[in-house]
Protein backbone atom coordinates (compact mmCIF):
# COMPACT_ATOMS: atom_id res chain seq x y z
CA UNK A 1 0.00 0.00 0.00
CA UNK A 2 1.28 3.70 -0.94
CA UNK A 3 1.80 5.83 1.99
CA UNK A 4 2.13 9.25 2.76
CA UNK A 5 5.46 9.60 2.50
CA UNK A 6 6.24 7.35 -0.20
CA UNK A 7 3.94 9.56 -2.32
CA UNK A 8 5.20 12.71 -1.32
CA UNK A 9 8.87 11.02 -1.54
CA UNK A 10 7.91 10.20 -5.39
CA UNK A 11 6.71 13.88 -5.75
CA UNK A 12 10.00 15.11 -4.38
CA UNK A 13 12.28 12.63 -7.28
CA UNK A 14 10.58 13.98 -9.73
CA UNK A 15 11.91 17.35 -8.95
CA UNK A 16 7.65 18.48 -8.32
CA UNK A 17 7.54 19.18 -4.37
CA UNK A 18 8.57 22.40 -2.53
CA UNK A 19 7.08 24.49 -5.40
CA UNK A 20 4.04 26.58 -5.45
CA UNK A 21 1.83 24.50 -8.14
CA UNK A 22 -0.61 22.47 -5.86
CA UNK A 23 -3.33 23.16 -4.14
CA UNK A 24 -3.60 21.35 -1.05
CA UNK A 25 -6.47 19.50 -2.04
CA UNK A 26 -4.86 18.70 -5.64
CA UNK A 27 -2.11 16.90 -3.40
CA UNK A 28 -4.79 15.60 -1.38
CA UNK A 29 -6.95 14.23 -4.08
CA UNK A 30 -3.33 12.43 -5.21
CA UNK A 31 -2.50 11.11 -2.15
CA UNK A 32 -5.86 10.03 -1.54
CA UNK A 33 -6.10 8.02 -4.89
CA UNK A 34 -2.84 6.61 -4.77
CA UNK A 35 -3.79 5.04 -1.43
CA UNK A 36 -6.47 3.71 -2.96
CA UNK A 37 -4.62 2.01 -5.99
CA UNK A 38 -1.30 0.62 -3.67
CA UNK A 39 1.28 -1.05 -5.24
CA UNK A 40 -1.61 -2.90 -7.56
CA UNK A 41 -0.69 -3.06 -11.67
CA UNK A 42 -2.23 -0.46 -13.67
CA UNK A 43 -4.94 -3.19 -15.20
CA UNK A 44 -6.33 -3.54 -11.81
CA UNK A 45 -6.92 0.19 -11.09
CA UNK A 46 -8.51 0.96 -14.61
CA UNK A 47 -11.76 0.11 -13.20
CA UNK A 48 -11.96 0.93 -9.58
CA UNK A 49 -14.37 3.59 -9.47
CA UNK A 50 -13.16 4.86 -5.70
CA UNK A 51 -9.87 5.97 -7.18
CA UNK A 52 -10.91 7.51 -10.46
CA UNK A 53 -13.20 9.72 -8.63
CA UNK A 54 -10.55 10.90 -6.23
CA UNK A 55 -9.15 12.09 -10.01
CA UNK A 56 -12.26 13.05 -11.05
CA UNK A 57 -12.46 16.05 -8.18
CA UNK A 58 -9.52 17.44 -9.43
CA UNK A 59 -11.80 18.90 -12.01
CA UNK A 60 -14.62 21.45 -12.52
CA UNK A 61 -16.48 20.50 -15.28
CA UNK A 62 -19.93 20.81 -17.10
CA UNK A 63 -21.51 17.83 -16.21
CA UNK A 64 -25.05 18.82 -17.48
CA UNK A 65 -23.08 17.65 -20.86
CA UNK A 66 -21.21 14.42 -21.71
CA UNK A 67 -18.34 15.26 -23.12
CA UNK A 68 -16.74 12.63 -25.24
CA UNK A 69 -14.42 15.49 -27.67
CA UNK A 70 -11.43 15.49 -25.93
CA UNK A 71 -9.23 14.67 -28.62
CA UNK A 72 -9.71 18.22 -29.14
CA UNK A 73 -8.55 19.81 -26.25
CA UNK A 74 -9.33 18.83 -22.68
CA UNK A 75 -10.22 20.98 -19.46
CA UNK A 76 -7.65 21.26 -17.15
CA UNK A 77 -7.44 20.07 -13.63
CA UNK A 78 -8.49 23.07 -11.69
CA UNK A 79 -5.52 23.71 -9.55
CA UNK A 80 -3.76 23.96 -13.06
CA UNK A 81 -6.10 26.32 -14.13
CA UNK A 82 -6.02 28.62 -11.59
CA UNK A 83 -2.04 28.32 -11.28
CA UNK A 84 -2.10 30.21 -14.56
CA UNK A 85 -4.82 33.14 -13.80
CA UNK A 86 -2.71 33.92 -11.11
CA UNK A 87 0.25 35.01 -12.92
CA UNK A 88 -2.27 36.04 -15.45
CA UNK A 89 -2.72 38.82 -12.18
CA UNK A 90 0.44 39.11 -11.01
CA UNK A 91 1.28 40.12 -14.93
CA UNK A 92 -1.19 42.64 -15.01
CA UNK A 93 -0.19 44.83 -12.27
CA UNK A 94 3.23 45.58 -14.06
CA UNK A 95 3.44 43.53 -17.29
CA UNK A 96 7.00 45.08 -18.15
CA UNK A 97 8.32 44.06 -14.77
CA UNK A 98 6.24 40.74 -13.46
CA UNK A 99 5.77 39.09 -16.98
CA UNK A 100 9.34 39.77 -18.65
CA UNK A 101 11.81 39.66 -15.85
CA UNK A 102 9.84 37.70 -13.03
CA UNK A 103 7.99 34.76 -15.20
CA UNK A 104 9.00 34.55 -18.37
CA UNK A 105 12.32 33.00 -16.91
CA UNK A 106 10.71 30.06 -15.53
CA UNK A 107 10.10 28.50 -18.62
CA UNK A 108 13.24 27.09 -18.26
CA UNK A 109 11.90 24.81 -15.57
CA UNK A 110 9.09 24.39 -17.65
CA UNK A 111 11.68 23.11 -20.37
CA UNK A 112 13.84 21.10 -17.44
CA UNK A 113 10.38 19.13 -16.54
CA UNK A 114 9.27 18.37 -20.24
CA UNK A 115 12.61 17.24 -21.51
CA UNK A 116 12.45 14.79 -18.30
CA UNK A 117 9.38 13.40 -19.33
CA UNK A 118 10.43 12.98 -22.87
CA UNK A 119 13.62 11.74 -22.25
CA UNK A 120 15.86 14.77 -23.98
CA UNK A 121 18.58 17.10 -23.26
CA UNK A 122 16.98 20.39 -21.95
CA UNK A 123 18.54 22.19 -25.36
CA UNK A 124 16.09 20.23 -27.70
CA UNK A 125 12.90 21.45 -26.11
CA UNK A 126 11.32 24.53 -27.25
CA UNK A 127 7.69 25.43 -25.68
CA UNK A 128 4.89 26.06 -28.12
CA UNK A 129 1.15 27.24 -28.05
CA UNK A 130 -0.07 23.61 -30.24
CA UNK A 131 0.85 20.91 -32.03
CA UNK A 132 -0.08 22.85 -35.18
CA UNK A 133 2.72 25.52 -34.34
CA UNK A 134 5.43 22.86 -33.50
CA UNK A 135 4.54 20.73 -36.66
CA UNK A 136 4.52 23.52 -39.20
CA UNK A 137 8.10 24.85 -37.79
CA UNK A 138 9.03 21.37 -39.08
CA UNK A 139 6.95 21.54 -42.21
CA UNK A 140 7.70 24.90 -43.70
CA UNK A 141 11.48 24.73 -42.03
CA UNK A 142 13.55 22.28 -43.72
CA UNK A 143 14.97 23.17 -47.18
CA UNK A 144 13.79 21.32 -49.68
CA UNK A 145 13.73 21.53 -53.80
CA UNK A 146 11.65 21.54 -56.95
CA UNK A 147 10.80 17.83 -57.14
CA UNK A 148 11.65 16.67 -53.70
CA UNK A 149 9.23 14.07 -52.65
CA UNK A 150 7.57 14.34 -49.19
CA UNK A 151 5.72 11.16 -48.46
CA UNK A 152 2.73 11.47 -45.92
CA UNK A 153 -0.39 10.02 -45.30
CA UNK A 154 -3.71 10.45 -46.11
CA UNK A 155 -4.93 10.42 -42.27
CA UNK A 156 -2.48 13.51 -41.75
CA UNK A 157 -3.60 15.99 -39.53
CA UNK A 158 -5.98 18.37 -42.12
CA UNK A 159 -3.90 21.45 -41.19
CA UNK A 160 -0.58 19.75 -41.68
CA UNK A 161 -1.88 18.40 -45.26
CA UNK A 162 -2.38 22.13 -46.19
CA UNK A 163 0.63 23.24 -44.90
CA UNK A 164 2.33 20.86 -47.70
CA UNK A 165 0.22 21.92 -50.31
CA UNK A 166 1.01 25.18 -49.67
CA UNK A 167 5.17 24.10 -50.14
CA UNK A 168 3.37 21.99 -53.18
CA UNK A 169 1.59 25.57 -54.88
CA UNK A 170 5.15 27.83 -54.05
CA UNK A 171 7.43 25.78 -54.31
CA UNK A 172 6.81 22.63 -56.69
CA UNK A 173 7.77 20.22 -54.21
CA UNK A 174 6.35 16.50 -54.44
CA UNK A 175 3.80 14.86 -51.74
CA UNK A 176 2.60 11.52 -51.96
CA UNK A 177 -0.20 10.38 -49.25
CA UNK A 178 0.04 6.89 -48.26
CA UNK A 179 -3.31 5.15 -47.70
CA UNK A 180 -3.75 2.27 -45.49
CA UNK A 181 -6.48 0.35 -44.29
CA UNK A 182 -8.93 0.69 -40.84
CA UNK A 183 -8.51 -0.91 -38.91
CA UNK A 184 -5.10 -2.46 -40.21
CA UNK A 185 -3.83 -6.29 -40.43
CA UNK A 186 -0.77 -4.85 -38.67
CA UNK A 187 2.02 -2.70 -37.96
CA UNK A 188 4.19 -3.83 -40.72
CA UNK A 189 1.36 -3.71 -42.74
CA UNK A 190 1.71 -0.14 -41.83
CA UNK A 191 4.77 0.78 -42.41
CA UNK A 192 5.09 -1.47 -45.50
CA UNK A 193 2.58 1.25 -47.02
CA UNK A 194 5.32 3.95 -46.22
CA UNK A 195 8.26 2.24 -47.56
CA UNK A 196 6.08 1.58 -50.83
CA UNK A 197 5.98 4.83 -51.29
CA UNK A 198 9.84 6.10 -51.30
CA UNK A 199 11.97 6.75 -54.18
CA UNK A 200 15.43 8.12 -54.36
CA UNK A 201 14.08 11.83 -54.78
CA UNK A 202 12.26 10.77 -51.01
CA UNK A 203 14.06 13.83 -48.86
CA UNK A 204 10.66 13.58 -45.66
CA UNK A 205 8.45 11.26 -44.59
CA UNK A 206 5.70 13.37 -42.21
CA UNK A 207 2.97 11.14 -40.28
CA UNK A 208 1.36 11.20 -36.53
CA UNK A 209 2.27 9.25 -33.74
CA UNK A 210 -1.70 8.56 -33.33
CA UNK A 211 -4.17 9.33 -35.99
CA UNK A 212 -6.38 11.83 -35.14
CA UNK A 213 -9.05 9.99 -36.70
CA UNK A 214 -9.21 6.46 -35.74
CA UNK A 215 -6.55 6.91 -33.16
CA UNK A 216 -3.84 4.02 -34.45
CA UNK A 217 -0.52 4.58 -33.10
CA UNK A 218 1.86 4.38 -36.46
CA UNK A 219 4.88 2.57 -36.51
CA UNK A 220 7.25 5.16 -35.83
CA UNK A 221 10.50 3.76 -34.55
CA UNK A 222 10.54 0.76 -37.81
CA UNK A 223 10.00 3.98 -40.23
CA UNK A 224 13.23 6.01 -38.42
CA UNK A 225 14.99 2.88 -38.39
CA UNK A 226 14.36 2.71 -42.11
CA UNK A 227 14.53 6.19 -43.31
CA UNK A 228 17.53 7.45 -41.58
CA UNK A 229 20.42 5.28 -43.93
CA UNK A 230 18.84 6.54 -46.54
CA UNK A 231 19.22 10.22 -45.63
CA UNK A 232 15.35 10.98 -45.34
CA UNK A 233 13.89 13.40 -42.89
CA UNK A 234 10.86 11.86 -40.88
CA UNK A 235 8.64 14.16 -38.77
CA UNK A 236 6.26 13.27 -36.10
CA UNK A 237 3.21 14.64 -35.37
CA UNK A 238 2.18 13.64 -31.77
CA UNK A 239 -0.26 15.77 -31.02
CA UNK A 240 -2.60 12.95 -29.62
CA UNK A 241 0.28 11.31 -28.21
CA UNK A 242 2.03 12.60 -25.42
CA UNK A 243 0.87 11.80 -21.75
CA UNK A 244 -1.78 9.44 -23.57
CA UNK A 245 0.40 6.43 -23.63
CA UNK A 246 3.86 5.48 -22.60
CA UNK A 247 6.90 6.22 -24.72
CA UNK A 248 10.33 8.02 -24.66
CA UNK A 249 12.35 9.99 -27.22
CA UNK A 250 14.85 7.02 -27.57
CA UNK A 251 12.15 4.29 -27.97
CA UNK A 252 10.62 6.14 -30.89
CA UNK A 253 14.44 7.38 -32.31
CA UNK A 254 12.63 10.38 -33.80
CA UNK A 255 15.16 13.75 -34.56
CA UNK A 256 11.84 15.86 -34.71
CA UNK A 257 8.44 16.16 -32.74
CA UNK A 258 5.51 18.00 -31.87
CA UNK A 259 3.04 17.96 -29.69
CA UNK A 260 -0.13 20.37 -28.16
CA UNK A 261 -0.50 19.82 -24.22
CA UNK A 262 -3.96 20.83 -23.63
CA UNK A 263 -5.21 17.35 -24.69
CA UNK A 264 -3.70 14.28 -23.30
CA UNK A 265 -1.30 16.48 -20.33
CA UNK A 266 -4.51 18.25 -19.63
CA UNK A 267 -2.45 21.82 -19.46
CA UNK A 268 -3.53 25.19 -20.06
CA UNK A 269 -5.45 25.57 -23.90
CA UNK A 270 -2.31 27.07 -26.01
CA UNK A 271 0.74 24.83 -24.74
CA UNK A 272 2.70 22.25 -26.62
CA UNK A 273 6.11 21.49 -27.27
CA UNK A 274 8.77 20.83 -30.53
CA UNK A 275 11.82 18.58 -30.15
CA UNK A 276 14.45 18.86 -32.15
CA UNK A 277 17.61 16.78 -32.27
CA UNK A 278 20.49 18.86 -31.37
CA UNK A 279 22.19 18.40 -34.40
CA UNK A 280 19.24 18.90 -36.78
CA UNK A 281 18.37 22.44 -35.16
CA UNK A 282 21.11 24.43 -37.40
CA UNK A 283 19.28 23.84 -40.73
CA UNK A 284 15.76 23.83 -39.43
CA UNK A 285 14.53 27.26 -40.14
CA UNK A 286 12.31 29.20 -37.49
CA UNK A 287 8.67 30.00 -38.26
CA UNK A 288 10.26 33.78 -37.19
CA UNK A 289 13.48 35.30 -38.55
CA UNK A 290 16.46 34.05 -35.97
CA UNK A 291 20.07 35.70 -36.20
CA UNK A 292 22.85 33.30 -37.30
CA UNK A 293 24.49 33.03 -33.41
CA UNK A 294 20.98 31.70 -32.79
CA UNK A 295 21.18 28.35 -35.05
CA UNK A 296 22.28 26.01 -31.99
CA UNK A 297 19.68 27.70 -30.03
CA UNK A 298 16.33 25.89 -29.05
CA UNK A 299 15.11 28.63 -28.46
CA UNK A 300 15.00 30.51 -31.47
CA UNK A 301 11.55 28.39 -32.34
CA UNK A 302 10.03 29.74 -29.13
CA UNK A 303 9.64 33.23 -30.56
CA UNK A 304 6.27 34.52 -31.62
CA UNK A 305 6.70 38.13 -30.04
CA UNK A 306 4.88 39.54 -27.03
CA UNK A 307 2.87 36.30 -25.26
CA UNK A 308 1.81 35.60 -21.69
CA UNK A 309 4.12 34.00 -19.32
CA UNK A 310 1.00 32.18 -17.33
CA UNK A 311 0.21 29.58 -19.70
CA UNK A 312 3.34 28.19 -20.04
CA UNK A 313 4.48 28.40 -16.66
CA UNK A 314 1.63 26.45 -15.77
CA UNK A 315 2.49 23.31 -17.66
CA UNK A 316 4.71 22.10 -14.41
CA UNK A 317 1.61 22.03 -12.47
CA UNK A 318 -0.12 19.89 -14.97
CA UNK A 319 2.87 17.70 -15.63
CA UNK A 320 2.99 17.10 -12.00
CA UNK A 321 -0.54 15.95 -11.88
CA UNK A 322 0.05 13.40 -14.50
CA UNK A 323 2.68 11.85 -12.91
CA UNK A 324 1.04 11.64 -9.37
CA UNK A 325 -1.43 9.42 -11.87
CA UNK A 326 1.41 7.91 -13.88
CA UNK A 327 1.12 7.06 -17.60
CA UNK A 328 0.48 3.27 -17.73
CA UNK A 329 -2.13 3.72 -15.03
CA UNK A 330 -3.79 6.65 -17.40
CA UNK A 331 -3.81 4.81 -20.41
CA UNK A 332 -5.15 1.37 -18.98
CA UNK A 333 -8.14 3.93 -17.59
CA UNK A 334 -8.81 5.13 -21.09
CA UNK A 335 -8.62 1.88 -22.53
CA UNK A 336 -11.11 0.24 -20.37
CA UNK A 337 -13.64 3.28 -20.43
CA UNK A 338 -13.22 3.06 -24.34
CA UNK A 339 -13.61 -0.88 -24.45
CA UNK A 340 -16.59 -0.66 -22.09
CA UNK A 341 -18.78 0.85 -24.87
CA UNK A 342 -17.21 -0.11 -27.48
CA UNK A 343 -17.48 -4.11 -26.72
CA UNK A 344 -20.95 -3.33 -25.74
CA UNK A 345 -22.39 -1.66 -29.39
CA UNK A 346 -20.26 -4.58 -31.25
CA UNK A 347 -22.17 -7.54 -29.17
CA UNK A 348 -25.47 -5.37 -29.42
CA UNK A 349 -25.40 -5.30 -33.24
CA UNK A 350 -23.48 -6.40 -36.68
CA UNK A 351 -24.12 -3.37 -37.92
CA UNK A 352 -21.41 -1.49 -35.76
CA UNK A 353 -18.16 -1.37 -36.96
CA UNK A 354 -15.38 -0.13 -34.77
CA UNK A 355 -12.17 0.85 -37.14
CA UNK A 356 -9.84 1.46 -34.10
CA UNK A 357 -7.78 -1.56 -33.18
CA UNK A 358 -9.09 -3.05 -29.57
CA UNK A 359 -7.68 -5.24 -27.03
CA UNK A 360 -3.94 -3.75 -29.01
CA UNK A 361 -1.34 -1.79 -27.77
CA UNK A 362 -1.78 0.11 -30.86
CA UNK A 363 -4.27 2.38 -29.83
CA UNK A 364 -5.66 4.45 -26.38
CA UNK A 365 -9.20 6.25 -25.97
CA UNK A 366 -9.37 7.56 -29.34
CA UNK A 367 -11.89 5.23 -31.56
CA UNK A 368 -14.21 5.51 -34.50
CA UNK A 369 -17.86 4.26 -34.69
CA UNK A 370 -19.87 3.98 -37.48
CA UNK A 371 -23.36 1.92 -37.84
CA UNK A 372 -24.80 0.68 -41.22
CA UNK A 373 -27.83 2.10 -41.64
CA UNK A 374 -27.14 5.68 -40.10
CA UNK A 375 -25.84 8.49 -41.36
CA UNK A 376 -22.71 9.98 -39.13
CA UNK A 377 -23.83 13.67 -39.41
CA UNK A 378 -27.18 12.97 -38.40
CA UNK A 379 -26.40 10.63 -35.82
CA UNK A 380 -23.98 12.80 -33.66
CA UNK A 381 -26.03 15.99 -33.50
CA UNK A 382 -28.69 13.95 -32.46
CA UNK A 383 -26.64 12.96 -29.45
CA UNK A 384 -25.81 16.21 -28.84
CA UNK A 385 -28.91 17.77 -29.59
CA UNK A 386 -31.20 15.50 -27.83
CA UNK A 387 -28.78 13.89 -25.04
CA UNK A 388 -26.50 16.52 -24.83
CA UNK A 389 -23.68 14.62 -25.66
CA UNK A 390 -20.32 16.20 -27.28
CA UNK A 391 -18.92 13.84 -30.42
CA UNK A 392 -16.74 13.96 -33.45
CA UNK A 393 -18.01 12.80 -36.30
CA UNK A 394 -15.33 12.17 -38.79
CA UNK A 395 -15.45 12.00 -42.65
CA UNK A 396 -12.49 10.69 -44.65
CA UNK A 397 -13.26 9.65 -48.81
CA UNK A 398 -12.05 5.77 -47.08
CA UNK A 399 -14.02 5.91 -44.32
CA UNK A 400 -16.38 7.60 -41.74
CA UNK A 401 -18.01 7.73 -38.67
CA UNK A 402 -18.11 9.39 -34.65
CA UNK A 403 -15.17 9.34 -32.85
CA UNK A 404 -15.56 9.39 -29.37
CA UNK A 405 -12.58 10.14 -26.61
CA UNK A 406 -13.18 10.30 -22.92
CA UNK A 407 -10.53 11.20 -20.44
CA UNK A 408 -9.74 10.80 -17.06
CA UNK A 409 -12.33 12.71 -15.15
CA UNK A 410 -14.83 11.09 -17.72
CA UNK A 411 -17.23 8.89 -15.23
CA UNK A 412 -19.32 5.13 -15.82
CA UNK A 413 -22.49 7.26 -15.91
CA UNK A 414 -21.36 9.35 -18.82
CA UNK A 415 -19.62 6.19 -21.01
CA UNK A 416 -23.06 4.11 -19.78
CA UNK A 417 -25.39 7.07 -20.98
CA UNK A 418 -23.41 7.07 -24.28
CA UNK A 419 -23.89 3.74 -25.14
CA UNK A 420 -27.46 3.37 -24.07
CA UNK A 421 -28.13 6.46 -26.62
CA UNK A 422 -26.68 4.72 -29.38
CA UNK A 423 -28.03 1.09 -28.61
CA UNK A 424 -31.34 3.02 -28.64
CA UNK A 425 -30.14 4.65 -32.08
CA UNK A 426 -29.40 1.29 -33.47
CA UNK A 427 -32.51 -0.35 -32.39
CA UNK A 428 -35.15 2.69 -33.14
CA UNK A 429 -33.54 4.61 -35.45
CA UNK A 430 -33.12 8.82 -34.67
CA UNK A 431 -35.81 11.31 -34.85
Amino acid sequence: MTTRRDFLSGMAVAGLSGRAIFRENAIGTLLRANMIAGDRPPASVADDESYWSEIQRAFDVDRTMINLNNGGVSPTPSHVLEAMIRDLRFTNELPVEHMWRVLEPRIESVRRDLAREFGCDPEEMAITRNASEANEIMIMGLDLKKGDEVVVSNQNYGRMLTAWDQRVRREGIVVKQVSFKVPPPSQQYIADQFKAAVTPNTKVIELPHITNLTGQIMPIRELVDFARPRGIEVIVDGAHAFAHFPFTRDELGADYYGTSLHKWLLAPIGTGFLYVRKEKQPKLWPLMAAAKSQDNDIRKFEEIGTHPAANHNAISAALAFHRGIGTDRKVARLRYLRDRWAKRLLAESPRVKVLTPLDSKYSGAIALVSIDGLDFGKLGAWLMSKHRIVNTPIGHPEFNGLRITPNVYTTIDEIDTFADKMTDAIKNGID
